[in-house]
């Protein structure tokens, strides 16, 4: 049995999942500078839907510097393969921060891209 080399393993994207009430988003993982609880200078978005508690925040870079968007909770992350990930054009979503989906775990996750969300 030969030893299975990087270019062998299939090309995954590290995707962080989130929930927002009582929906599951995923982040791309690279995006995300760290998890920290919720603060004055965190924010909600209603795009998303209604928060449950709001706790945790993701913080991320911009242009403008970093921002913080609240999530209730922080579920993991999981190295998806790129064969899982789904472009999806704007119309097809009501949120215009959804960018596509991910069919890798059990139902399809919703993918955002934080820097839209600022």
């Amino acid at each position: 049995m030969s030893a299975r080399t990087v270019q062998d393993a299939p090309e995954t994207v590290d995707i962080l999942l989130v929930e927002v009430g009582e929906e599951v988003y995923g982040v791309d993982a690279s995006q995300v500078l760290r998890i920290d609880r919720a603060g004055p200078q965190s924010f909600a978005l209603a795009a998303l839907g209604a928060l449950r508690h709001g706790r945790r925040t993701l913080v991320y870079w911009t242009d403008s510097g970093e921002a913080q968007l609240k999530v209730d909770a922080v579920r993991g992350v999981s190295a998806v393969p790129l064969a899982c990930l789904r472009r999806m054009p704007p119309a097809a979503t009501r949120s215009p921060l959804a960018i596509g989906l991910s069919l890798a775990e059990e139902r399809p996750v919703v993918l955002i891209d934080l820097p839209r969300t600022f």
